[in-house]
């Protein structure tokens, strides 16, 4: 028999199944694998605590390993051997980040330091329309760019903006623009840029924007509307204010690295894509350049570094969970993912749909790359925001403030559905789709094909 696993965060809930054999042959609470549990009370003191989330992370992860090495052993061999193996796979997803969320933490601040925010004023217009269209702005830059960056430049504009007062909602719709704009390119996501690696053909994902733009609209307006109420845009610039072109020619020095690494990296040596952080790295290079013109703030790294600490801390937590297996490709699995990949890492769960194949590669994309902007950890994007504005880190507040994202996400999947359809591309390298009898990781039953 399938072990279902409810899992718990805040005010939201998942079933999952997990493999009983391969993924989980340790102690269990009421059925539910140990590594779970640890997990999930991991991710419930994160939503409690929210001035101790760093210790609560850091706590989970020390848990967590502490179990695997005595009770289960990790997907890569038991002991010290298999967590030195799992760190070793891990190791280029874990440089990237932690070069990406400290190289931007810098980039924000010499764009909040060019002027150019504060003089963004006199282009936008002067009610709740203004802000969604910096949304759009941030969609835009997510299209082309890492969706941690454009998250990270949208909070650095709207502490201008909004004289520093931003909403929960609208932080919540920050990161929601930043991961639709990248759900249907295939260099505007890890998740997109995985499936381009393994063969997926860039235009079989591009369809995922006709579910991306409905659900920026969607959530886009309440969010813009709320803002203005709370606190409204500036009403034109500084008349003396100059920009900093220097600091705008290093920003986008940063920027065109890291466009530069990904695509370069990608289009001419896609299979070393995993074998190092070039993007990591371009973007550091590209720092250190950059210092002749404009001393970086070095005093913004020790607090990020904090906030990046805790990061790659639930990334390696997520990484350890016994995920083994998906149900057969469908609409509705696709849709399910969406709901899962805001708690767990949207890249295994990703590297997992690739190898099972049968998927409309732009609704999974579109359901993984956009889903986990319904809970502020479910994203690279939003934990990365959540250092600029610790106040977002309460998923209770995430859900309440933010509810219009969920929405977004189902109506958005829905249009694509019935304006597109669910055209599934043949299993990558002929690896087998149907589940074994006892199969692991089920959606819930009302997400299961008839």
């Amino acid at each position: 028999m399938n072990r279902i696993v409810r899992f718990s965060a805040g005010a939201g809930s998942l079933s999952l199944a997990v493999l009983p054999a391969s993924a989980a042959t340790g102690p269990a609470v009421a059925g539910i694998p140990a590594d779970f549990v640890l997990f999930a009370l991991t991710l419930l003191g994160v939503a409690l605590f929210h001035n101790h989330t760093l210790k609560v992370a850091l706590t989970g992860l020390v848990a967590i390993t502490l179990y695997k090495l005595v009770f289960t052993g990790f997907k890569q061999g038991a002991g010290l051997a298999g967590l030195t193996a799992h760190l070793g796979h891990e190791w280029v997803t874990i440089a990237n980040l932690f070069c990406l969320l400290m190289g931007f933490a810098l980039l924000s601040r010499h764009f909040e330091k060019s002027h150019v925010p504060v003089v963004l004023p006199k282009f936008l217009p002067d009610d709740w329309k203004g802000a969604f269209v910096m949304l759009v702005l941030v969609f835009v830059l997510s299209s082309f760019l890492d969706n941690i960056a454009a998250a990270m430049i949208g909070g650095a504009m709207a502490h201008q903006l909004f004289r520093a007062k931003v909403h929960i909602g609208y932080l919540a719709a920050i990161v929601a623009a930043s991961n639709a704009g990248g759900a249907g390119s295939v260099v505007g996501d890890t998740t997109t840029t995985m499936m381009w690696i393994d063969g997926v053909d860039p235009r079989d994902v591009f369809h995922a924007y006709v579910g991306a733009v409905v659900a920026l609209v969607i959530f886009g307006i309440p969010a813009s509307i709320t803002q203005q109420k709370h606190s409204p845009i500036l009403k034109g610039a500084h008349e003396h204010t100059r920009i900093d072109w220097g600091r705008v020619g290093i920003v986008a020095l940063i920027l065109l690295a890291a466009i530069s690494a990904n695509v370069f990296v990608n289009l001419r040596y896609p299979e070393l894509a995993s074998s190092f952080p070039f993007i990591g790295v371009a973007v550091w290079l590209a720092i250190i350049v950059s210092i002749a013109v404009r001393r970086p703030d070095w005093e913004v790294l020790p607090e990020t570094f904090k906030g990046t600490l805790f990061l790659l801390s639930l990334v390696l937590c997520a990484s350890m969970m016994p995920v083994e297996e998906l149900p057969l490709a469908s609409w509705q699995t696709a849709l399910g993912l969406g709901f899962v990949s805001s708690v767990f890492d949207n890249i295994p769960l990703t590297a997992l749909a690739i190898k099972q194949g049968g998927y409309d590669w732009g609704f999974l994309a579109y359901a993984v790359g956009f889903g986990g902007s319904m809970i502020w950890f479910g994203s690279s994007a939003g934990v990365a925001l959540s250092n600029m504005y610790p106040e977002a880190r309460s998923v209770g507040q995430w859900l309440r403030h933010g509810w219009y994202i969920v929405v977004a996400y189902v109506v958005g999947f829905f249009v694509m559905v019935v304006l597109v359809g669910w055209e599934p591309h043949a299993p990558h390298k002929a690896v087998p789709t149907t589940p074994h009898s006892d199969a692991g990781f089920v959606v819930p039953a009302f997400m299961q094909a008839a």
